[in-house]
């Protein structure tokens, strides 16, 4: 793409991306998101994830560069050549998973995420849940501290942490990975197609309460959490050339 000259920049509350903010917006001004070209958010993993969900409906592509702790969706900070980077900047574009959820007063929940989205337990017993994929019980009584579904771009994250496998980010495959199952014990999870429609009904719920997240949005005390990809919702992410998510995915393997 052409050298932007309207770049909105937006930050997280940490003193770093702040300052990183007023430097700049000194430089290249702030432009509105309404007539903007791209948005740089400056901050962690996190707040790139809050970005990409709160800028979903202007179809603009988000450069992040990294003023947190955390940096897998971010670019190395620097203030200098920044419409040059832009302009050489590599896009890639995520499907995010949709969840809805009904908890139990009967409240229906909606959301989406970019990573995964996870049930875990809320009370000192463990989560028993029944699993359905595309209409057919595949796992009759789960035991565990949670599951969660991730797209290949979560692979890395909590998936990972709970030995879940990476996935490429061009694969059209969902990781359904356990939380520290109890029973079946040896159950290592599943690699599910990118159009399965999951469902995870709880069961006992009252006795063993689970909450629901879709990146970090919670949402408590869930009788049943349907997911599935959803197509019609893209997000733009750009990074530096040779610095991909294709190529973080390839390198933390081997890491």
């Amino acid at each position: 793409m052409a050298a932007p000259q309207k770049i909105a920049f937006t930050a997280s509350d940490m003193p770093l991306a702040q300052e990183a903010l007023e430097r700049l917006t000194a430089r290249y001004g702030n432009a509105p998101l309404d007539t903007a070209e791209v948005i740089v958010a400056l901050g962690g993993d996190g707040f790139m994830l809050h970005t990409l969900h709160a800028t979903q409906d202007l179809d603009l592509p988000v450069y992040g560069m990294n003023r947190g702790t955390v940096g897998f969706l971010m670019n190395a900070y620097g203030t200098d050549d920044l419409p040059e980077r832009l302009a050489a900047a590599e896009e890639a574009e995520l499907t995010p998973l949709r969840m809805q959820a009904e908890t139990a007063d009967g409240q229906a929940h909606s959301a989406l995420a970019i990573n995964e989205v996870s049930l875990l337990r809320a009370g000192p017993q463990a989560a028993k849940l029944r699993i359905t994929v595309d209409n057919k019980v595949r796992l009759d009584e789960l035991v565990a501290d949670g599951v969660l579904l991730s797209t290949p771009a979560g692979s890395t994250a909590y998936n990972y942490s709970a030995h879940g496998p990476i996935l490429p980010i061009g694969s059209d495959v969902l990781a359904l990975t356990a939380v520290a199952p109890f029973r079946p014990r040896r159950w290592r999870g599943a690699l599910l197609p990118k159009s399965a429609r999951v469902r995870f009904d709880v069961l006992e719920h009252e006795k063993r309460p689970v909450m629901a997240e879709a990146d970090g949005r919670a949402v408590k005390n869930v009788k049943w959490v349907e997911v599935h990809s959803d197509p019609e919702t893209r997000h733009r992410i750009l990074f530096d050339p040779g610095h991909g998510l294709e190529e973080r995915l390839i390198l933390e393997q081997f890491a």
